[in-house]
């Protein structure tokens, strides 16, 4: 009988906030906006600075002055990358109630819910 590797779920949690920032539709933005998109997935501070670091070493981002770079190009497609749930959630982002959810769809794993505005504001949709 064959055993899958043990999870590592800090190395999930940066795998995860990896592809959101390789998945952003903003070119650039401020590195406090990278960072309040970062906090859906880790309030860690250690864990936000691997995501970035991991990111950048990566060639997913470039870090200058406070400012992220993004050079992926790669964005979600709403309608398959991102799933619509009906029933009571918690918004990953704002913390308020929601009877809609949107969850985003990474290989890395499911990330969500979010409500309407706040999944736009993570993707970098607004």
């Amino acid at each position: 009988m064959t055993r899958d590797p043990p999870s590592d779920p800090v190395r999930e949690t940066v795998e995860l906030g990896v592809e959101l920032l390789e998945h952003t539709e903003d070119e650039q933005l401020p590195l406090a906006e990278a960072i309040d998109r970062i906090e859906t997935v880790t309030s860690d501070p250690a864990i936000t600075r691997e995501i970035l670091d991991t990111a950048e070493m990566r060639g997913i981002i470039d870090r200058e002055d406070g400012v992220i770079q993004t050079n992926s190009g790669s964005f979600l497609r709403f309608e398959a990358d991102v799933i619509e749930r009906e029933g009571e959630f918690t918004c990953k982002r704002c913390g308020s109630s929601i009877s809609t959810g949107y969850f985003i769809n990474f290989q890395a794993g499911e990330h969500g819910p979010f409500g309407s505005s706040c999944i736009r504001k993570v993707t970098g949709r607004e």
